[in-house]
């Protein structure tokens, strides 16, 4: 059987961008001060994309934008700790080109994009985006994690030691020393999603305890400061095309048996399990997350971007062999999922009205993508690749998303703190680089 996931890509939205239409305002601050900016996150502060962090994503990074649109109402310098190249330190870019798959048919998508990798090493100076990717609540305080002898122990981060400013240090430790004037703090998504990302196995969701006191103690640290700053909650995650392309294209009932062998064969492999099999449509065959036994797959089962398809074409991944639980998220995974995301935003908009933040609620914005965002002509939606608005690694922006998250930002600090930053526009930012 073909699956129908090849990836049309369209021009539309690329050829006839309009020119920025703005308001002719006066920035000003308001209540606030600018003039020392330091941004604390992970992946999506850093400017992480396409499945690696790299010198022109972070030039697109949201609180990069930010600072420019700063720097028009008494902002500072804002500097990153920029990668030399486009590849990053660690492996796993990726690009958008022509692929062939077992069956000898092509299509357009993601593929890796190879070259040489940045060295891992100090950077030597201070800088304000303090985004490490991969990095949890509780990461920010914890001292080693920028450790570079523990790198190889997998108790530091390198991206963090790259510009940690020693051993013992931590990312909130170094977003204080510089006496910042106002922060920015998105945080959280990595306490759950390599628990979704990984289909439920190989990591653990962050408890309610565990991130309510980090959490508090994050923003308490930075508040002693005299800082102003914005808090922003978790997007509503398993809209994104990591969770929702997939099941888009293979159905869970995608396993269709034409010849009566085939059905015999099967009812004979699984007879002790219970599992039928008949000629036409049947549900592939998975591994369940708790018995670790083959069993049907339900509708209400989740395929993941990862999902490797040449091996359900030929190679008899979902029938012969029960696609392993790494790549499924099942409905009792999806619930905690949701879960936590609604305790973490819970305890993240309490913070705010405690302490008196800005808080920017992302969990709408996956709504708002289905629909679409336009801004000046340019339209960006929750679609994988055409939507242009996530990169290739399915959960990661483009320059064009994180200058709608920079927006999203902007209003809020508008609203609270008087100020009156200008929006940024869609046409100054790329999307999805075509083959």
């Amino acid at each position: 059987m073909k699956y129908k996931y090849i990836l049309y890509i369209s021009l539309l939205g690329l050829l006839f961008a309009c020119e920025p239409e703005l308001d002719d305002f006066e920035p000003s601050q308001g209540n606030a001060d600018f003039s020392v900016y330091v941004a604390l996150g992970n992946s999506l502060t850093a400017g992480y994309a396409d499945g690696s962090l790299y010198r022109s994503s972070q030039l697109n990074s949201f609180p990069s934008i930010l600072a420019e649109q700063f720097k028009k109402a008494g902002g500072g310098d804002f500097v990153q700790p920029l990668m030399d190249g486009e590849y990053g330190i660690m492996p796993g870019k990726l690009k958008l080109d022509y692929k062939t798959d077992c069956t000898d048919e092509t299509s357009v998508g993601p593929v890796p994009d190879n070259g040489t990798l940045d060295a891992i090493a100090p950077l030597g100076y201070t800088v304000n985006n303090l985004g490490v990717p991969g990095a949890k609540s509780f990461h920010l305080l914890a001292q080693g994690y920028g450790d570079f002898a523990g790198i190889q122990l997998g108790t530091a981060n390198p991206y963090y030691a790259r510009f940690a400013s020693s051993s013992i240090s931590t990312v909130v430790g170094d977003a204080i020393t510089q006496q910042p004037t106002f922060y920015t703090l998105w945080v959280g998504n990595n306490d759950v999603l390599g628990y979704a990302a990984g289909g439920g196995t190989g990591d653990t969701i962050t408890g309610e305890a565990t991130f309510t006191f980090m959490m508090n103690t994050i923003v308490q640290s930075l508040n002693a400061t005299g800082a102003k700053g914005v808090i922003a909650g978790l997007p509503d995650m398993l809209k994104s095309p990591y969770f929702a392309f997939m099941d888009t294209q293979v159905p869970f009932n995608g396993l269709v048996l034409t010849r009566q062998g085939q059905v015999d064969s099967l009812n004979f492999a699984y007879a002790q399990l219970g599992i039928t099999f008949d000629l036409g449509q049947n549900p592939f065959i998975v591994e369940d997350a708790v018995t670790h036994f083959p069993r049907q797959m339900k509708e209400s089962d989740i395929f993941l971007l990862t999902l490797p398809t040449d091996s359900l074409k030929c190679y008899y991944m979902g029938s012969a062999i029960p696609i392993p639980h790494k790549y499924i998220l099942d409905e009792t995974e999806a619930n905690n999922v949701n879960t936590f995301i609604g305790i973490y935003n819970n305890v993240i908009q309490g913070l705010a009205a405690q302490y008196d933040l800005a808080y920017i609620d992302m969990f709408d914005m996956m709504s708002d993508l289905e629909n679409g965002i336009t801004n000046d002509g340019i339209t960006i939606t929750d679609e994988f690749v055409t939507g242009n608005a996530f990169s290739l690694d399915g959960i990661h922006l483009t320059p064009i998303g994180y200058a709608h998250v920079a927006n999203m930002f902007i209003e809020g600090i508008n609203n609270k703190y008087n100020s009156n930053l200008p929006k940024v526009s869609f046409a100054q930012y790329p999307s999805v680089i075509l083959p």
